[in-house]
């Protein structure tokens, strides 16, 4: 796991200073900021000192009624942590495009299902300002695949939305539409992954 990039978005998020991270791992300023850059990686103490900040991330928890929207939309639409990609929910139309039961991935990162696309997409996110909270959306067109895989993606566009639950997590909801179903206004006010300069390695 490169915790660089992690780390930096659960400070964003968190409004958490380095020297906070440092506090948790028994380490300098520094070399967080080193953790972040990739200069350094960090021990495997210190490593699980830091799991200890993913872990926190998105439990649903008290957020019931985020559940349970979710869970009885009609739309494909399903509930990850911003941080993590853990799947917390999902809409019975998400899981009939799913190969499997979504409870079994409860808890699970889908990252590992990401197209190269969604992947690209995600790699912008830093420069836009999303863990910031500084877009209300963003959006891309997704073709069809992982047909045969326990999570495949659909063709539509893709719509991320992001939301805080009640202890303050970030957490992505991720609903695909069809051309036509797209709200009036989204597309002019999410922002467009696909047209985004590729974020710099």
């Amino acid at each position: 796991m490169n915790f660089g990039p992690i780390l930096r978005r659960i400070r964003a998020v968190r409004r958490l200073k380095q020297q906070a991270v440092a506090d948790l791992a028994g380490v300098t300023q520094a070399t967080v900021s080193r953790w972040e850059s990739g200069d350094l990686a960090p021990s495997g103490d210190q490593r699980r000192r830091l799991m200890r900040l993913l872990r926190s991330s998105a439990i649903l928890g008290s957020d019931h009624g985020l559940r349970r929207l979710v869970e009885t939309s009609p739309l494909r639409v399903h509930l990850v942590c911003d941080i993590t990609h853990r799947l917390l929910a999902a809409s019975p139309a998400r899981e009939a495009d799913w190969l499997s039961d979504a409870r079994t991935w409860e808890g699970r990162s889908l990252y590992r299902f990401a197209t190269d696309e969604i992947r690209e997409a995600e790699a912008k996110l830093d420069d836009c300002g999303w863990f910031e909270g500084r877009v209300p959306g963003a959006f891309l067109w997704t073709e069809a695949s992982g047909q045969g895989t326990p999570i495949s993606i659909q063709q539509g566009y893709l719509l991320w939305e992001r939301l805080t639950l009640n202890d303050g997590s970030p957490v992505r909801m991720a609903t695909t539409l069809d051309r036509e179903a797209v709200p009036r206004g989204v597309l002019d006010s999410f922002v467009d992954l696909s047209r985004q300069p590729r974020a710099s390695a």
